[in-house]
């Protein structure tokens, strides 16, 4: 069990305590970037008119578990290039998470598609589909990319919030999702060439700044979507 060279175990998002393989599991993890897309998901809810509460933690839960850790593990079994989180972990045992968050995910996912919002369905394949094609770089890798790490992680996790709520889609709904969206692909344009500069230690100054920008955007999001949540429970 290594570390490989261009490692991420030192990253901001990265616990400084703790044996190593926790640490290397909970980098694999992405936190700030998983917090932003289960914010997209309340943001996404909170603009429905009504809002059923147990609707809100279950579709905060379905990617947390789904794209929060599944999709990260499959990024880590798919990736094509130098693992960043070493070898800690079997293939098998991330295989086993994979499938197992995945399944819970869906589990809760298909419950709310039968019983109260069939619409959420068409997101659920979208998703699954995009989990797939991006991280295991299908299709020749078509779907590696900016643009569709946008549309899976920014825009349609709102779409899924809202039609959790209101099993329709909306105007303001399409709008919010398109803003959410942009925002993500503002992320990942610093995200790829911030990791590039931070493991090959050049440009020490403008990975600094890279690294602030993605810091404002993961915090800024989670902070709106809170104060967003808080001010609907209150005024609700």
């Amino acid at each position: 069990m290594t570390i490989t060279n261009g490692s991420r175990i030192n990253e901001w998002f990265v616990p400084k305590f703790g044996p190593t393989r926790f640490r290397v599991f909970v980098g694999l993890l992405f936190l700030p970037y998983t917090g932003m897309c289960v914010s997209f998901t309340i943001i996404g809810s909170m603009i429905a008119t009504e809002i059923a509460w147990d609707r809100v933690g279950a579709i905060a839960l379905i990617y947390a578990l789904a794209l929060g850790v599944s999709a990260h593990v499959a990024d880590s079994l798919g990736s094509k290039k130098a693992k960043p989180w070493g070898s800690y972990f079997t293939k098998s045992q991330l295989l086993v998470l994979m499938v197992t968050t995945l399944a819970a995910a869906y589990g809760i996912g298909i419950y709310y598609i039968v019983l109260f919002v069939p619409l959420l369905g068409i997101i659920a394949a979208l998703e699954g589909f995009f989990l797939f094609a991006y991280n295991f770089e299908a299709f020749g890798g078509r779907f590696h990319s900016n643009f569709w790490f946008a549309i899976s992680w920014g825009t349609l996790p709102v779409l899924a919030g809202y039609v959790m709520q209101a099993n329709s889609i909306s105007i303001v709904a399409l709008f919010v999702s398109g803003l959410t969206g942009l925002v993500s692909y503002a992320e990942i344009r610093m995200s790829r060439p911030y990791k590039r500069l931070r493991q090959s230690c050049n440009y020490p100054e403008h990975t600094k700044r890279l690294e602030r920008g993605l810091k404002i955007i993961s915090l800024v999001t989670i902070a709106f979507a809170i104060t967003l949540a808080a001010y609907r429970i209150i005024f609700s």
